[in-house]
């Protein structure tokens, strides 16, 4: 029987790595660790989101590594949102940052659609 629910998956992406988290619908958040930063291991991870269920998102937080992980993956034909880092909800008192409490917290984000997207330049208008 096949699965009609959705993914959501929300990535950490430093310039040496990438952290990800998961959700199938309103299931329980998933930590899957670090995956890498090469295209296979995007290519990888996005096979085992699809195996999960019939729609997958992606969402990552702007950051200085730029917008190729979002060009990649729309490439591919995935939804993929990157918000801004000073839109996303944080509850007072919450000091402790890690990757990977960043990103279920962006998976939850994801899922309650309760994040600001920035605008992604098309490569012809980046600066030389």
């Amino acid at each position: 029987m096949p699965n009609h629910s959705t993914v959501f998956v929300a990535l950490d992406v430093h310039q040496k790595s990438i952290v990800a988290a998961y959700a199938v619908g309103i299931g329980e958040v998933q930590d899957l660790g670090c995956i890498g930063t090469r295209q296979c291991d995007l290519d990888r991870l996005c096979e085992r989101m699809q195996s999960k269920g019939s729609a997958v998102r992606f969402v990552y937080e702007a950051g200085p590594c730029g917008y190729a992980v979002y060009r990649y993956l729309t490439a591919k034909g995935f939804d993929c949102t990157v918000c801004a880092p000073s839109k996303v909800a944080r509850q007072p008192g919450d000091r402790a940052k890690t990757d990977q409490r960043d990103a279920r917290k962006l998976v939850r984000a994801l899922r309650m659609n309760d994040l600001s997207a920035v605008h992604v330049p098309d490569t012809c208008h980046l600066s030389p």
